[in-house]
């Protein structure tokens, strides 16, 4: 069946990732005629000294983006700017002004990504590695790899994501239909709220501030591989499916109501309060947490007390007939399933209970203080890259509704 397009109705739900030489002795001399001698010693021949070899030509190690950095002037410990290297004035465009969000409590800041490519690296968890982890979608920055860096990120690469102003790199496990393909998802949403800076809750308790996303901050968020949910939020949800609107635990359950054509789409967020120090920790979770509650309120623990955007993202996939939909819960039947699901040396899990996805902040420095003061700081409800002061980011070609088929071939792992 072919695919449908992105629908209405999703985009309203979704808008409200060397040897050595030796020279050879001579032969001795003969004795005198006129008697009998001793034999002379034979003289040893003088070694020629063997070459230095030259030195093998070494790749230097790879370093990576620092982890922890001191704090700018804003007291802020984040990444040194690194100015966008193109002209930024032609990726904006004119837009009217983004509507108040009132009566909520969150500014909001959303915008599509369409898929990118396909690798089996994990600039995180992986740095330095190409071919090390399970299969990922990439989204947003189009040369993301296992050596990306900051710098990279900010100075190399187009954007699946409205356009090269957020140069960030989005992914998450490749979802696999199980009879030798990859699933390509329609696109993945971003969606971005946290409360005005003004706000007094960004006070409150042990928490020290509202603030903007720090330059190099990089996590993973959602299920761990062996199905755990650490911190954050995690749902499936059908949309066109026969069945009331509600949220499932796993790709089988949802399939059972989600008809062919039908758009399966599956949401995880991260957590919002950061510790102010790390811009990555070791097991890449850590360094983020969820709120708290102090006196009936929502706050960050003293652990983590800077309170940044609260980031949600949902990927979406349009069924179609690979899918099982029975229901069966067998972790060996032919169907979709992520990348991060079935694992060589790992024990199998139930479709869609591994879900997580993996963000590296790369954006230009102007574009994120726009959203971040005026959809944010505002309470504005901002979509499809709308800025909130009259401009959005212009939608480039590869960032547009993509048509033909969703399925690929299962790329082969390089050799590590």
């Amino acid at each position: 069946m072919k695919p449908v397009g992105y629908s209405v109705a999703t985009l309203a739900a979704l808008l409200s990732l060397g040897g050595c030489y030796k020279e050879k002795a001579g032969k001795p001399g003969k004795a005198p005629p006129a008697e009998i001698a001793s034999p002379a010693p034979t003289p040893s021949p003088t070694p020629t000294p063997s070459p230095t070899p030259s030195p093998t030509p070494t790749t230097p190690p790879f370093t990576g983006t620092p982890t922890a950095v001191g704090p700018d002037a804003s007291g802020i410990r984040q990444l040194a700017s690194i100015p966008s290297n193109f002209d930024t004035s032609v990726h904006y465009e004119a837009i009217p002004p983004a509507s108040s969000g009132a009566p909520d409590v969150v500014g909001a800041f959303r915008f599509l990504c369409r898929p990118s490519h396909l690798a089996y690296d994990d600039p995180i968890v992986f740095p330095g590695q190409k071919g090390r982890s399970h299969l990922h979608q990439f989204f947003g920055n189009t040369l993301a790899d296992a050596n990306s860096t900051y710098e990279s990120l900010r100075t190399t690469g187009d954007s699946t994501c409205n356009n090269m102003l957020n140069r960030s790199a989005y992914w998450i496990p490749a979802m696999l239909n199980g009879f030798g393909k990859v699933v390509l998802p329609d696109a993945i949403s971003v969606y971005y709220k946290r409360r005005p800076a003004s706000d007094p809750l960004c006070r409150n308790g042990s928490t020290k501030g509202c603030i903007a996303l720090p330059r190099g901050l990089r996590y993973v968020f959602g299920r761990t591989m062996d199905g755990k949910l650490p911190a954050g939020q995690f749902g499936i949800e059908c949309i066109g499916g026969s069945g009331p609107h509600q949220k499932f635990a796993n790709i089988p359950e949802a399939a059972r109501s989600c008809p062919v054509g039908a758009q399966l789409l599956i949401s995880v967020s991260a957590p919002d309060c950061w510790d102010g120090v790390n811009l990555d920790v070791p097991d890449h979770r850590s360094h983020v947490s969820d709120q708290v509650l102090v006196n009936g309120q929502d706050a960050c623990p003293a652990s983590h007390p800077y309170r940044i955007p609260k980031f949600t993202l949902t990927a979406i996939y349009t069924l179609d007939d690979t899918i099982d939909r029975s229901g069966d819960l067998s972790t060996s039947r032919a169907t979709w399933h992520f990348s991060s699901d079935r694992q060589e040396g790992m024990t199998p899990q139930i479709a869609g209970t591994t879900f997580h996805a993996d963000w590296f902040g790369a954006w230009d420095d102007d574009a994120l203080k726009a959203w971040t003061a005026n959809c944010i700081d505002r309470l504005l409800t901002c979509a499809s890259g709308n800025l909130g002061d009259g401009r959005m980011l212009r939608i480039n070609s590869i960032s547009r509704e993509r048509t033909g088929s969703k399925l690929v071939d299962v790329p082969a792992r390089p050799r590590v």
